[in-house]
Formats: structure tokens, sequence, C-alpha cells
């Protein structure tokens, strides 16, 4: 091989070398730059906060619901897993209580109950009745005959082992009320009626019960408590013989009459 081949060679073996080691060199750099474009996973995000504490509960009812202008009601609410509770128009309130008010117009009482489980909410509405338009009479006792009396003032009823006033007698006793007001010197008698099941005892304590809770309603709806009187005549005095619910339901009331 002459000098000048060997210097050929030699070239030629220095090209491949620079070739393959820039050739190495480029794969690398792409291997850097492809590792460098790509950006590490994100973490899973964190699982939704879950609260294990139970939605609130709540109730409100107003005794009676309905009243003459001037009356009074007593709001009872009671409310379950509630760290705050509130009455539009009161404000905050303890999670059970009563409390009594003076509405001058129809009112929705709306109870919000707020606790770590969630809110709820319940309402309870009172119905305000105008002042009766008609005059006031100055009739007396002897000038109102019983049939006169019994068209315009309505026995109330009740449930069975109950003397709660039912929402459906509400209105009976307004309006007993207005017929009252109208005659302001007559006096009634409320006579506690049961039907026949239970012990004498039992039901002479139950239809003192009955009585006193139709007089408290004619009191919340401005009669004067002086002209009212309770007695109670238990199971003593049936209205109805059969044995049957439809008997017994009539035997269940609070009857008045004009006291003589």
């Amino acid at each position: 091989m002459t000098p000048k081949e060997e210097t050929v060679q030699i070239d030629f073996r220095g090209f491949l070398h620079r070739r393959s080691l820039t050739l190495a060199v480029g794969i690398a750099a792409l291997f850097v730059v492809a590792g460098c474009s790509k950006k590490a996973a994100p973490p899973p995000p964190p699982p939704p906060i879950t609260s294990n504490a139970p939605a609130p509960t709540a109730t409100i009812t107003a005794t009676p619901s309905v009243i003459n202008a001037g009356g009074s009601v007593i709001l009872s609410w009671r409310t379950t897993d509630a760290s705050d509770v509130s009455i539009d128009g009161i404000g905050a309130v303890p999670s059970a209580g009563t409390r009594t008010v003076q509405p001058t117009e129809s009112t929705n009482y709306h109870l919000v109950a707020k606790g770590s489980g969630g809110s709820t909410d319940a309402t309870a509405r009172v119905t305000v009745n105008a002042p009766p338009t008609a005059p006031v009479s100055n009739l007396t006792e002897t000038d109102v005959t019983d049939s006169m009396f019994h068209q315009n003032v309505k026995d109330v009823f009740f449930d069975y082992d109950s003397y709660d006033i039912r929402s459906d007698a509400q209105s009976t006793i307004s309006s007993d009320a207005n017929f009252l007001n109208q005659h302001p010197t007559l006096k009634v008698v409320i006579g506690g009626y049961c039907d026949e099941r239970g012990s004498t005892e039992y039901n002479l304590a139950l239809g003192e019960n009955r009585a006193n809770a139709a007089k408290q309603g004619l009191v919340t709806a401005g009669v004067s408590p002086d002209r009212l009187r309770t007695v109670s005549y238990g199971k003593e005095k049936q209205f109805c013989t059969e044995h049957d619910e439809n008997c017994w339901q009539l035997n269940r009331r609070a009857q008045f009459s004009i006291d003589k």
C-alpha cells in the first residue's frame, strides 16, 4: 500500500468515526429532548369530602291555626341534628320549644334548621279572621232561644283517646266565638263527652280535658273566660248507641249550651 493510499484509508476511517460519533450524539440528544418534553403525570384528585352527619329534621305547628284579630297562637316546634334554627319574623330559636304570638294578619311561620348534615325547613300557617262586622247585640240568654243558639254555636268533635282540637274544628270554634262575641251577655256551659269504651273514671277525666280544650279555643278567639263553665259527662250520656266508629265519633265531642 502506497503512502497516499494509506493516508486516504486513514482519512476515511476518521470520517466514519466522526460520523458514528455525530450520529450517537444526535440519538442521545433526541432521547434527552424526548425525556425533557414528557411531563410527569399529575397526582390523582383527592376523594370528595363526604359527611356522615345525619340530615336535620324539623316540624312546626300553630295552635289554633285560625284566630280572630287580636287572638293568640302557640307555636310549637321540634328539630333534630340542627345547630342553627330560626323562624322568619322571630329570629334564632332553640332546637325545640314553644312561643306565643299574636299575628295581626294571616301569616306563614317559616322555620329553617341547619346542621352539618344539611338543612331543612317547615311551615305553619295561621289564618287571622277580620273582626266581625255585625253589630254587637245585647240580647240576654232569655232572648236567645236554644234553637237559635245551636244554629250558630256548633259542637266540636275529637279523635279517639284525644282532647286536641282538630284542624277541621278550628273554623267551627272561630265561628262559635264570633256569635258569642256578638252576644256578650250570654253565658255558656261546655260539656265534655266520650264514647262508650274505657272505664268511667278515665272517660270523666278525658271529657273534662275535652271541655277545657274547647273553652281555651273560645278564650283564644276573644270570648271572656268568665262566661264559660265546663262539665264532664264522660261516657254516661251517649248521643248515639250503636257500637261502631260512626257512632263513637258522634259521642266524642264538646257541646255548647246556654248556661241557664
